[in-house]
């Protein structure tokens, strides 16, 4: 019996040849899409659209992803940073007593001083000493400038007699001097520098209106020739009454302090702890005569000596 051969459809369509006009519809054959006429597949036509979008937006996405990541990267910092603490009233309290603790402020005594040293002048009188040599240092007070143009008050008693008066400012400055005005009931004296420092700073003055006893105050002169020196006390009293050792007059109206003052102290200026001037020295109570300080002295109320050059600062 004769076989019958059998062959596979699909091997013998593979098998079949395929002319050369015929390429064409073979590859439409095989890839559908790119046959003419296809239409694109699903998936093709979404990314086809994204590339297209891409391409005409690509500056402003470039814009876009840069201000993301900016914002990302002030977000990270705002949150990787601190909250600062809101300061309070504790807080500033703590400080200021952290700061008065551990810094040492100077004393009163020390501020009035700075604020009045530039004002304190040496005065001194000129003679014929005991010996008989003229021009020789007879005595020796303090003063302070009232006026920039060189005025300047001091204790009558530490002028007086003098053939030739002589000032010493605080930078130095060595001038001769005239009385230009006299007060014997107040022992005061204004006198007028021939020559004064190019810089020269009058002194503050204050009324005595409302002071009172234990009120802080400083006296600055040249003891026994020293200085200027400072010495600090309180107010005894006011309108007090003292009788001048030298002059021999009865003084009035006086303020009474305890800062220590001796002799080359008069004429010098008694301030507050801010520095104003609101007496002038003019002695000290001394029972014994030593004329050494016991802690009572007396000052002429400011008021009376700017009196005596035409001031009328109150």
């Amino acid at each position: 019996m004769q076989r019958v051969t059998l062959y596979s459809s699909s091997r013998r369509a593979s098998a079949e040849p395929v002319a050369a006009g015929d390429a064409t519809p073979a590859a439409a054959a095989a890839d559908p899409a790119a046959a003419p006429g296809a239409h694109p597949s699903a998936n093709e036509v979404p990314v086809a659209r994204w590339r297209r979008w891409l391409a005409r937006h690509e500056r402003l996405l470039l814009v876009v992803v840069s201000s993301l990541a900016t914002l990302a990267a002030f977000v990270g910092y705002q949150a990787t940073t601190p909250v600062p603490r809101r300061i309070t009233q504790q807080d500033i309290e703590a400080a200021v007593l952290q700061v008065v603790e551990t810094t040492p402020l100077p004393s009163y005594a020390a501020r009035a001083y700075e604020v009045i040293r530039p004002s304190v002048v040496r005065v001194r009188g000129f003679g014929t000493g005991r010996d008989g040599v003229e021009n020789t240092e007879t005595g020796v007070g303090t003063g302070v400038v009232i006026v920039d143009n060189g005025l300047i008050l001091t204790n009558l008693h530490v002028v007086s007699g003098a053939d030739r008066i002589g000032v010493v400012f605080a930078d130095g400055l060595e001038a001769d001097a005239d009385v230009v005005g006299v007060q014997p009931e107040h022992d005061l004296a204004v006198i007028r520098a021939k020559k004064i420092p190019d810089d020269l700073v009058a002194a503050t003055l204050r009324s005595t209106a409302g002071l009172a006893p234990g009120d802080h105050v400083v006296a600055v002169g040249f003891p026994f020739g020293i200085g200027p020196s400072a010495s600090a006390g309180v107010i005894s009293g006011l309108a007090r009454e003292h009788q001048s050792p030298r002059g021999k007059r009865l003084l009035t109206n006086l303020i009474q302090f305890d800062a220590a003052a001796n002799p080359g102290n008069s004429g010098g200026p008694l301030v507050t702890a801010e520095g104003e001037v609101i007496g002038i020295v003019t002695g000290i109570l001394n029972p014994n005569q030593q004329r050494t300080f016991i802690g009572i002295g007396f000052a002429v109320p400011i008021e009376n000596a700017a009196a005596g050059v035409g001031l009328s600062p109150f």
